[in-house]
């Protein structure tokens, strides 16, 4: 059968998990339809997730339609768990937008759909509930048309194709011009479906989830419109993995090769000192032997993390990333030990919860996107490993930067240690760097090895709490005292050395910086522009188109919560912001 993996995407309560749920239905994966109200549902399956009506991970249900083998994966909608949505993007053949009949084009789905078309991924437009009073089609496909794609196209209507696969395409464009006549049902399908596997079209259905309706015109082109998946199951391995689930099993589509039990995998990750390889046998392989373009879900590669690569020569750019946690807070328990290490394991289903422990302070940090992630991070904590935690107030992420060089050397003799280290610490355009001055070859590696990682580690930590970023480290002097010396020597030598170093060079606290786009009604720019200037925004001049005025601006990310809040007031509830990082700058 020809294979698909598809994913399904959406702003929150547009319908997406029961949509999911009737495409599974529909296609014989489960006999009866659940219900997100009831806790029913077949891809909801945390409890959490069933109490809450809402997605949390995302999840993957295989069902057939005609020749194909679909594995769907439904992803979180709510924004707080866009990390998730990320991890999914990076491994779909094509992707389902879903928007809702009445509340139409959110936020939300305007910033999915910007990272969709930036991938160049096949998109089908859904919109869902239009058995819902308030359900809307012209204003809402003129929605789509201005804010989501300019070459959608209304399945409902398909009149205006013709035109629209003519702008991709001049031999269409000549027979639509001069021969009206040859442009059959045919050829428009098959040009329809070449431009929409080239990501230049976006076919838009209409129907319920809830009632099934127009959900046999979807299946229809999902199957004829979707690109399946392509690989080769006789090439090396290469796999990425996106979900950690429960019991442990490391979810993974491959892209190339194969993977069966009793294997020997090798899998990999990018850290800030480098590439880290492991290698371990699979002691089991869900749905057995699983090839190229297959969702494997594997037992026994232990530490195996949320976005390792499988195989040893991958070469798959990473996906476009959306913006990383701005919040975080200090997390306590009346049993720290066992808080860190339940935390440490839900960081393996979610790596950018970034769990962090200072040992300075003896406290445990953890990156959040928003309040309902740090609720259900609480309810997972009590409910899954009993352990009853508290949370401080959120705060904004900051970042070091280092202003000058400062450099720092503690010689044996000098120092109550038998090691010898030196460091110099200045500025960096490309990221953190450690780099060898001293003679390589003067130091075992695994004095070596220790210094590094206390580098990375004192790093993270930085003068003021925050992690140091944009900082070369050079290592310029090394000693020790054979066979005296061990490795905690450099340890805790490095560790002050370099905080000596950074003290030298001085670091700048800087605070995140979001670039906002913004539509409001014309009427309502005055305002506007007064509580971005409050917020402590920066505008740029506004342009006008009709009567709405396009606004963009950079606002510090600690009042861009605020500002939205008063956006509503301010434009009436007709406003569409979207936001992504932008960069750090001292505060």
């Amino acid at each position: 059968m020809r294979m698909l993996n598809l994913g399904i995407l959406a702003h929150v309560d547009a319908g997406k998990t029961s949509l999911t749920e009737r495409l599974l239905f529909e296609g014989g994966a489960i006999a009866r339809m659940g219900a997100v109200d009831e806790g029913s549902t077949q891809t909801d399956a945390m409890d959490l997730e069933r109490r809450r009506g809402i997605t949390i991970r995302s999840a993957v249900a295989t069902f057939t339609s005609g020749d194909h083998e679909i594995h769907l994966i439904d992803t979180p909608g709510h924004a707080d768990f866009i990390a998730e949505v990320e991890r999914a993007l990076g491994v779909l053949d094509g992707a389902i937008l879903v928007l809702s009949a009445i509340e139409g084009v959110q936020a939300q789905t305007r910033l999915l759909m910007r990272t969709l078309k930036a991938m160049g991924l096949p998109t089908l437009l859904f919109v869902n509930k239009i058995d819902r009073p308030g359900a809307r089609y012209e204003s809402l496909m003129a929605d789509i048309e201005r804010w989501l794609s300019p070459s959608a196209i209304s399945m409902r209507d398909p009149q205006r194709a013709a035109e629209i696969l003519a702008e991709h395409n001049d031999d269409v464009l000549k027979t639509y011009l001069y021969e009206t006549e040859s442009l059959d049902a045919d050829t428009l399908r098959e040009e329809l479906a070449a431009q929409i596997s080239a990501a230049l079209v976006h076919p838009v259905f209409f129907g319920s989830a809830v009632t099934g309706a127009g959900i046999d015109a979807l299946l229809q082109g999902i199957t004829d419109f979707l690109p399946t998946a392509q690989g080769d199951d006789t090439a090396p391995l290469d796999g990425t993995v996106f979900a950690i689930e429960q019991d442990k099993q490391a979810v993974a589509r491959i892209f190339s090769g194969s993977v069966t039990a009793r294997d020997i995998v090798t899998y990999s990750r990018r850290t800030s000192t480098g590439t880290i390889v492991e290698s371990a046998k699979v002691t089991a392989v869900h749905p057995g032997h699983v090839g190229a373009g297959g969702i494997a879900r594997l037992t026994g590669l232990r530490g195996i993390k949320v976005g390792d690569r499988l195989g040893s020569s991958s070469t798959r750019p990473e996906p476009p990333r959306f913006r990383p946690p701005t919040l975080e807070t200090v997390v306590t328990s009346q049993n720290p030990g066992d808080l860190y290490t339940a935390l440490s394991e839900l960081a393996e289903q979610d790596p950018l919860i970034n769990v962090r422990r200072d040992p300075r302070h003896h406290t445990i940090t953890v990156s959040l996107y928003g309040e309902v992630q740090q609720e259900v991070l609480a309810a997972r904590l009590s409910e899954e490993y009993g352990v009853d935690a508290a949370f401080s107030p959120p705060r904004i992420i900051c970042v070091e930067r280092p202003v000058g060089v400062g450099s720092a050397v503690e010689f044996m003799g000098q120092s109550p240690y038998p090691a010898t280290v030196g460091l110099r610490v200045e500025p960096s355009a490309t990221g953190n760097q450690f780099v060898l001055e001293a003679e390589r070859g003067s130091l075992p590696r695994a004095f070596l090895t220790a210094i590094e990682e206390t580098v990375a580690a004192t790093l993270r930590e930085g003068l003021h709490g925050w992690q140091v970023t944009d900082c070369s480290v050079v290592l310029t002097h090394t000693g020790y005292d054979s066979p005296v010396t061990v490795a905690a020597d450099f340890r805790i030598q490095t560790r002050e050395v370099l905080t000596t170093a950074l003290r030298n060079a001085r670091t700048a606290v800087c605070e995140p910086i979001d670039r906002l786009t913004l539509e409001i009604p014309a009427p309502a720019l005055s305002s506007v522009l007064t509580a971005l200037t409050t917020s402590g925004a920066l505008p740029d001049p506004p342009t006008l188109t009709g009567e709405t005025y396009t606004l963009t601006a950079l606002i510090p990310t600690a009042h861009l919560r605020a500002f939205e809040w008063q956006l509503p007031a301010l434009t009436g509830g007709t406003a569409l912001l979207t936001t992504h990082f932008h960069t750090h700058r001292p505060r």
